[in-house]
């Protein structure tokens, strides 16, 4: 059972989110927070999802534009966006010099489910997903952790066959995406970039500050380099 540490009643939420109690209600219903029972949310949950979501002033990118931006990040060609596109979104990596806000507009790149399952599960997974992989980034890697990208189609069909249970605490991080997965795939394998989005938005300080400081070489780099 949860510890009272592990919840969080309705108005602690609206505090440490600030929105509404009802905005808290919605974010409850689509799924973006767990609800525990009436009234009470589960911590993890509300505190990933306050890392996504930054200041809240942020506007996040539709997600073919942010698989776009993580392309031009990594130095691979966007997929799907036309010359204009590709000209508005490179004076806008131009101009992020925050790595947070960077992660706030790259948000909507994937939905991101949270699991559980059996230990054996993890390295049988690992193979139909792509994994970026902490070690990019000086981290690590832990056999009992996963975190990858799965194309949206076959997220149900993964969840049932190793029989995941959503878990906002677990070990599995699922991130399903209609974006081509070969083509993040391409990009995970490209350089540290994806990689970086990811730690950067992680619970642990130690990952989320490895993240944020790859995230701002590289819009650096990108500043640096980048041809018009």
């Amino acid at each position: 059972m949860a510890s009272r540490g592990d919840l969080l009643t309705t108005r602690e939420v609206s505090d440490l989110l600030g929105i509404e109690s009802r905005q808290v209600r919605g974010l409850a219903e689509k799924g973006v927070i767990t609800r525990i029972a009436r009234g009470v949310f589960d911590r993890t949950s509300v505190e990933r999802y306050r890392l996504e979501r930054g200041s809240g002033r942020t506007r996040t990118w539709a997600e073919h534009t942010a698989w776009g931006a993580i392309a031009l990040l990594s130095n691979a060609a966007p997929l799907g966006l036309g010359d204009t596109q590709r000209s508005r979104l490179r004076t806008t990596l131009r101009e992020i010099t925050d790595p947070t806000e960077l992660t706030v507009r790259l948000r909507d790149r994937a939905v991101v489910t949270t699991c559980a399952g059996h230990r054996s599960v993890a390295e049988r997974l690992r193979a139909e997903l792509v994994v970026p992989g902490r070690q990019r980034l000086g981290l690590v890697e832990d056999d009992t952790v996963l975190d990858g990208y799965v194309h949206a189609d076959q997220l149900a069909d993964l969840v049932r066959r190793y029989r995941l249970i959503e878990d906002p605490a677990g070990p599995i991080v699922l991130r399903s995406t209609h974006t081509d997965i070969d083509f993040v795939r391409y990009l995970a394998a490209s350089n540290r970039t994806l990689a970086a989005v990811d730690a950067a938005t992680s619970l642990d300080p130690r990952e989320r500050g490895m993240g944020e400081h790859n995230l701002l070489s590289r819009l650096e780099l990108f500043r640096e380099n980048d041809r018009l």
